[in-house]
Order: C-alpha cells, then structure tokens, then sequence
C-alpha cells in the first residue's frame, strides 16, 4: 500500500493526502491495481523461468542431437523445428535480427544514383521508382531495411550496380537478435494451431 505516514497515502503529485478524504472507490481501485500488478509480476517471472527452461531444453536435445549424428540440427542463424513422432505437435525456435546499415550504404547509394544517371535515357520507368521508393524514410526518419534489400534481388548485370550491391551488402550489421520459441498443435482438421506464450518481452 503506497502510504508514507499513519492515515495518509500518496497521490500521483507525490502529495499526502488524509486516508478519510479518499472516495472509498478510489481506494477500492488502488488496492485492486496494486493486486493486479503483484499477480503480474508473479506470472511475469514464471514466464521468465518458464523461458530459460524452455531454450535451456532446446539447446541440450540440439547438442545430444548434433553428438549422435555429427551434424548441426540448428538450420539457418540457429532456427530448428522439433516435432513430436505422432506429428501431433510442433516446436519452433527461431532467431529474428534487426537489421541496420553503417556508412557504407551512402558508397552504394552514390553508385546506385550514378547508375540511374548513365540509364536515364533507357531505364524502365518502374525501375526507378522501386529504387527512388527503397531510400525514403518513414515518419521517424528511419529508411526501411527491407525495401533497401529488395534492390539486391534486382537482376541487374551493370558493373557499376554490382559493386553497388556489393557495398550495400558490406554495410549491413546485426542492431540486435531476439530468440523466441512458438508451440503448435494439430487440430482435428490436420492444420497446426499456435499455442499462445507471449515470451517476447520477458
């Protein structure tokens, strides 16, 4: 219970406030808020627990795997789907990055722009509008990592766009990697069906 002194609790100016001045409905919110929160931050760390344990199993069955087998069961950047011999469930681990983009993206930006240049006269029209789009940036000044990457897949034979590709794929790194597990079972009409964990954010 937020109170600092005997009969005062503190308002939300950090004010005591006498507790017989209080509307017995706002105390009644109080007490049931601050039970809320407790239960959350109970069901939080279980989730949090919960999680440790989950990776921590994961990981042990991928190494026991990768021992009896001599191979590595982790996929592409460490993703691995598990599913159990009946195929009644599935377990799907993956590893989602952030992508972002050093100074070297200015370099491919200059070459790309020196191509739109020499194609001026011949470019489709298409073209250059999938390019010009790939560099605006969004409402936070964020330019959007996935239409910049889309320019690679481009077939494009021109030097000049090449190495542009080329720096545009040097200056990508790795802001951040988030690792999450998704549960899935088979539903009687064959499709699996996601079995609700939110452990993103714990």
């Amino acid at each position: 219970m937020n109170i600092s002194t005997e009969g005062y609790m503190k308002d939300g100016k950090n004010r005591l406030i006498p507790l017989d001045q209080i509307k017995p409905i706002d105390l009644t919110r109080h007490h049931l808020v601050e039970e809320i929160v407790q239960k959350a931050k109970v069901q939080s760390a279980a989730m949090a627990s919960f999680k440790v344990s989950l990776f921590g199993d994961i990981d042990a069955f991928i190494h026991l795997a990768a021992e009896q087998y001599d191979a590595n069961l982790g996929g592409v950047k460490g993703n691995v789907t598990l599913t159990s011999f009946d195929g009644q469930y599935k377990v799907i681990r993956a590893i989602n990055e952030t992508l972002a983009f050093d100074e070297g993206l200015l370099a491919a930006k200059a070459l790309i722009d020196e191509c739109m240049h020499e194609w001026s006269q011949g470019a489709r029209s298409e073209i250059k509008a999938i390019i010009n789009d790939a560099f605006q940036v969004d409402k936070q000044g964020q330019i959007s990592t996935g239409r910049i990457l889309g320019l690679r897949r481009l077939a494009i034979a021109d030097p000049k766009w090449v190495r542009a590709m080329g720096a545009l794929a040097d200056s990508i790194r790795v802001q951040c990697s988030k690792d999450y597990v998704r549960v899935y079972e088979r539903t009687e009409n064959g499709k699996y069906q996601q079995i609700p964990l939110d452990m993103a954010g714990v």
